[in-house]
Formats: structure tokens, sequence, C-alpha cells
């Protein structure tokens, strides 16, 4: 029989046993994390996909909290922002790091990168001096290149660690953004910028918000880049004093962590809020994405003022925008509004009934808590359904199963659809100026669609169409608002872009969509925007609601615009028919001047019973008396041409051609003696009733005439 063996055996054995089960059973433990850590983690769901993006969305939500608390307090909105930009070692110094100097050049990436931008110049110029000589490059022949020597790009790196270039080492940016709204109540300033998914838009209600987060976000993202807080000034009204708040954020409770909280005296009798944070960003980069937001923003909202201040490391590239206010008509705020019952899953619908009184029954529930229910109707589906339901029972006696079967009711049943009141679209007034006010087109035409449905959700589609305007490129042009915020990105996906490319018969409308400068502007504002994809930049062409109603939108203001167009045409044609004929005015007047003069010497020689009818007699005497000049019949000439040329260029340019009109040539000129006399002979009564007819004929007549002659 085998000796037992030792016990310190087993026991390194229980040891090893153990720590490789360990793994095992840490990963089995259940972990619970945040929500402020779960975008911290995934901050690219929220818009904060690098350091550029960052830097946009953060200045985006600043932008749209100052906006959504000014229209709060139907104030016309005051937005000013202010970007200063720090470089690293500015950045160290305001964080007490400015002793910080680097000992190994070769632990940092920007060596490196120098290096190999100093090793492909160099090898750049090589090529190009073996092309110059006609030899082939060192390397393709397979000889050593020459190496580049260490002391070149630790020399750059250096230099550029120095502050040689300061535009590329600054990545910190200060954004502060003030607005004249509504204010932030002093007990509640850390719980608002400072929980995540915390806020007052969790509702059934249009909002400007994507996910509830704002500010919180840019707070994260502040602790994730630079790890400073973010300061806030806020107050309710103009007399009471400001509430200063230092704010950070425990991402592992998801708490406010509160540094700086106290009231200081309000000096200025300023109203409103300013939030200033400290974060990484890349300006070089989304500079064009951040000015374009604000113009489009400023379209969107021309009842706002916006003005835009970057301070940068150098004094000659900082400069200053500002967008003027246009408009006073502020939209009324959105309104909450009920659940639609083609809206509701079994979620929301047990979501709702925990939230009312137990003994509420279930037809009080019907017609309170949803949305285009009556009484009738509630009696009506409480029928419907049979037993165990009855017109008089309680929400508290639904089990599982009659949930279930109220929903499915829900979910199939006919209901009126929702009114749209609960909206709050920016109005074809305001959309019309906003596009005068940026773009300056030559034409504009807008249209409003009434409400639509999607889903159990109300939609209200605005578009405007322009011609031309400044600063706007050749093509079609598409600008995309969703709650009257900018879409700056994924265009190419969005039902508003395949619409107007697609969809849209440009050429019908007398529009070229390749070679004129056409600019669409759809506003799409509804209670659940159909976003797709995690950003949710872009709305989906497979909601076909919406689709449709976007089409018929571009083509009302399609229609509008061929109405103006062909009037533009006509006044065009107008102008040059007058011009033409302005042109030949002084040869005609000449020519018939001529003919006058001749007859009016005829007059005298001949017989005085021959003298004709009376006005032929008097035309011909003011003719001797110099009464009629060619000055005279000059002026005439082109007053008749005034007053028979408009409205006749008009009817043809409407109805897309140009009439034939039957014409006459007629031919003035110097007679000969033998037919001036023969004219005599015959009496005067047909020449000057062919001289009368030609001056009530058509202007092209007298103006073929003159040519003719």
């Amino acid at each position: 029989m085998a000796p037992p063996q030792p016990p310190v055996v087993k026991k390194a054995r229980k040891h090893l046993r153990d720590s490789t089960e360990s793994p095992t059973q840490e990963r089995t433990q259940l972990k619970f994390r945040s929500p402020a850590e779960f975008f911290a983690e995934n901050k690219n769901i929220a818009g904060f996909d690098n350091d550029g993006r960052s830097l946009y969305t953060t200045v985006r939500e600043l932008v749209e909290n100052g906006i959504d608390a000014a229209e709060v307090a139907q104030v016309l909105p005051l937005i000013e922002i202010r970007l200063e930009e720090l470089s690293r070692a500015r950045f160290y110094e305001r964080v007490g790091m400015e002793g910080t100097e680097r000992r190994d050049e070769t632990l940092y990436k920007d060596f490196h990168v120098q290096r190999k931008l100093v090793a492909a110049s160099a090898a750049a110029a090589r090529r190009k001096r073996a092309r110059e000589n006609g030899s082939t490059p060192a390397e393709t022949t397979g000889a050593i290149a020459e190496p580049t020597t260490a002391a070149e790009p630790e020399t750059d790196a250096a230099n550029a660690h120095a502050g040689g270039n300061a535009a590329n080492d600054a990545h910190y940016y200060v954004v502060t953004v003030r607005d004249n709204g509504s204010g932030m109540p002093h007990d509640a300033v850390p719980s608002m910028l400072g929980v995540v998914l915390a806020g007052t838009k969790y509702v059934v209600q249009q909002s400007r918000g994507k996910f509830g987060l704002g500010s919180k976000m840019a707070l994260l993202w502040s602790k994730m880049s630079t790890g400073l807080p973010i300061r806030i000034c806020t107050t309710e009204d103009a007399s009471r004093p400001l509430t200063l708040c230092v704010l950070d954020i425990d991402i592992a409770k998801n708490q406010p962590d509160v540094l700086v909280y106290e009231r200081v005296p309000n000096a200025f009798g300023f109203r409103g809020t300013e939030v200033s944070v400290t974060i990484r960003g890349n300006w070089k980069t989304y500079r064009p994405y951040i000015l374009q937001y604000l113009r489009h923003m400023a379209i969107i909202t021309p009842y706002a003022e916006f003005g835009f201040q970057f301070v940068a490391e150098q004094s000659e590239r900082s400069f200053q925008l500002h967008f003027a206010r246009r408009s006073e008509r502020v939209p009324p705020p959105p309104r909450q509004a009920k659940h639609h019952p083609s809206s509701v899953n079994q979620l929301v619908l047990q979501q709702l009934l925990d939230a009312v009184d137990p003994k509420t029954s279930l037809i009080a529930f019907l017609t309170r808590e949803l949305s285009s229910i009556s009484r009738e109707l509630a009696k009506k589906l409480v029928a419907e359904m049979g037993a165990p339901f009855r017109p008089d029972m309680r929400v508290s006696e639904l089990d599982g199963n009659c949930i279930r079967k109220l929903c499915a009711l829900l979910g199939q049943a006919h209901f009126p659809p929702p009114t749209g009141d609960c909206l709050s679209p920016a109005g074809e007034y305001n959309l019309r100026l906003g596009i005068m006010k940026e773009l300056q087109p030559d034409m504009v035409a807008t249209f409003a669609e009434p409400v639509g449905v999607f889903e159990g959700h109300p939609f209200i589609v605005e578009v405007g169409v322009s011609l031309g305007g400044v600063n706007v490129k050749t093509g079609l042009n598409v600008y995309r608002f969703a709650n009257r915020i900018p879409l700056l990105f994924e265009g190419g996906n969005d039902v508003v872009t395949k619409t107007a490319h697609r969809l849209i018969p440009w050429n019908n409308y007398k529009i070229s969509a390749t070679a004129d400068k056409v600019g669409v502007f759809c506003s799409i504002v509804s209670t659940k925007c159909p976003f797709k994809g995690t950003g949710k930049e872009y709305i989906g062409a497979d909601a076909e609601p919406i689709q449709k109603a976007v089409r018929h939108a571009i083509m009302q203001c399609c229609q509008q615009l061929r109405i103006k167009l062909l009037r533009h045409v006509a006044m065009r044609d107008r102008y040059e028919r007058k011009r033409r004929l302005a042109k030949y005015a002084p040869n005609v007047s000449r020519a018939i001047y001529q003919v006058l003069q001749l007859m009016a010497d005829a007059s005298r020689q001949a017989p005085e019973d021959a003298a004709g009818g009376a006005p032929e007699t008097q035309l011909l005497q003011q003719v001797r008396t110099g009464m009629v000049t060619e000055q005279v019949l000059q002026h005439r000439l082109l007053r008749h041409v005034e007053e028979t040329d408009q409205d006749d260029a008009v009817q043809r340019a409407a109805s897309g051609g140009r009439e034939a009109v039957s014409t006459r040539n007629v031919f003035f000129g110097i007679e000969q003696a033998t037919t001036r006399v023969a004219m005599a002979g015959a009496g005067l009564t047909a020449p000057l009733l062919l001289l009368r007819s030609a001056m009530v004929s058509p202007p092209e007549t007298a103006a073929a005439a003159a040519v003719d002659a």
C-alpha cells in the first residue's frame, strides 16, 4: 500500500486548484454599472466619437439648452458663445503642471510622427534628385538608403514641443455659452447637471434633446479629457443673487460632486445661465462644422441672436461672428401629450397602469391616460374584449392576460389620429425669413404640410426651396432639421436627401438640379422622430408617411417657384422686346415722318376736292406747321410700345410659348416722283389710312417695316 502524500502537497494542490478557479469565479460575479459609467465608455452614442466631434457636440448641446430656456421663458433668445484656445503649455499652467518637461523624447508620439515625416520628406527629395539626374533611386535598386540622423527629428520634435507650431500644439478649449433664458432654481442645479439620465423631458413631448444628456455629457467628456469640473452661473430673476456652482461628477455612483455652491451678488441684473467647461478638442478639423451649425441654427431660429467669438493663441487668428435677429415671432413651447393608443406596447401600458390610482376604473383610465379615446369608444372597447372585462372594472383587477389582451386590441382597433396641437413647428414665416437672411436667394418658396401620423406619433413637415443665394454651391443643397435642430452628418441616408435627389422631377418645374443653385430646407417636428443609427443624425427613408409628406411639400414649393420663374421669364422677354423695339424706333419714326412730309407736299399741289377726310387733313397740316415732328412720332411710338406690350408678354410666357400673331409687312420709304403724283391724283385717303393702320399695328410690324425699308 502506497504511503499517503504529505499534507503540504495536498495543500499546494488545493491552493493550485483555488488559483485556477478564481478567474472563473470572478467572471461569474454580477457587476452593476451606473448610467454615467455606461455613457462614459460608450461616448460615441452621444456624439463624442473623437476630439473634434466632442468639441462640436459640446457647443451644440450648450447652445440648444440656452435656446430651450429662452423659449420656455417666451423671450427672444440671445446666445453668446466664446471658444478660447489653450496651448498645451497654457493648459499645464492652469492646472498646475507648468514645471513638466520632457526628459526622453522617444517616449512621446509626436517624436515618432515627426521622425516618419522627416524620413518621408528625405525619401521624396532623393527620388526627385534621381529623376533629375536620370538615375534610379536607391530604394528601387536594392541599395541601402542613407539613414536619417536622429538629431534632425529630435530637433524638430523639440521645436514643436517648445511651441514652434502653436496651431497644431493647441488641443484644449474653454467653451463658454451664455443665454438669457429662464435660468435654473438654486436647489436644483447639482441634480440637473450632475446626474446622467435625469431631466424634465422624459415625457411624450417634442424636444430638441436626443438622449436627455445635454451638458451632462460635456461634463463627462471634461472629466475624461482634462479632469476639470464644469462651472455654472445662473439665476431665475434679474433681481435675485446669482447661483455659482462648480460641479464634478462621481461616475460610479452617478451623483454630483459639488466643489463650490454659493450665492453671489447680481451686480449687472443678469438673468439666464452661463456654462463654462474646459475640454480637449480639434478646432482645425471641425471648424467648418461648428460654423455651419451656427448658420443653420440662424436659419431655423431667425428670432434668435447668436454671437460667436473665437480666441486663438495668436491674435491674428481670432475672429468674431454675429448672426442678427430677423424675426420677433417666437414659436409657442411644445406641450406634453398623451400616448396615442396605436403607439403603446405592453411595457408602456404597464407603466401607465402603475402610475394611476388602483381604484381608477378601466374606462376612466382609457379616456384620461390615452388620447383619441372618448367615453363611448372606451365602452365599446371594454365590451369588445368580453369576459372578464366589465364597465365598472378597476385597473387593479387587471392581470397579465388582461393587459396582453388590452394591448392587442389597442394595436388593432381604429382610432382618430392625434391632432398635433402639442407640436411647435418653426412656421413658414420664420423659415422664409431665416432662408432670406442667411442665404439671400433670388427666389424662395415655403410650404407646411398638415399634421401626419407615423407609428402613433404626430409630425409636421415644413419645406422651403430657394434658388440662387450667397455662398451656395451649384446643384442641390439639402438642409435638414429635426425638432428645429440642424442635422449635419450622415445626410446621404436621410429621407429628405433621397427624396430631393430621386423623387422630384426638377425639370418639370423649369429648375435644373445640376446647373442652378437649389436649396432644399426641410424641418420635421414630432413627439418622436424616427432616427436611425446610434448617433441619431438622420431619419430613414423607410418612414413612408414622412417620405410622402416631404415629397409633396417639396413639389408644392417647386410649383410656386415655377410660377415665379415663368413671370421672371415674361419680364425678361418683355425687357428684350422693349429693347429691340426701342432700338428701331428712331428709324421707324424717321421713315414715317419722311412719308408724311411727302404727302404734305403732295396735298398742296392736289386739287382741293381731293383733300380727303378731316383727320388726315389736320395731320398733314400739323406736319406742315411743325407741330408733328420726328421726335413727336418717336415719343408716341415708344409710349404705344410700353402700353401694349406688358400684358401680351406675360400671357405668352404663362402659356409656355409665343402665340402666332398674324402680321402684314408694310413698307415705308421715300417715293419716286411718279408714284407721288399718282398718289396725289388718286386722293390722300388710301395712303393716310395705310399710315394709320401702321401706327396702330403691333410693334413688331413697325419694326419689321423699318428693317425692310
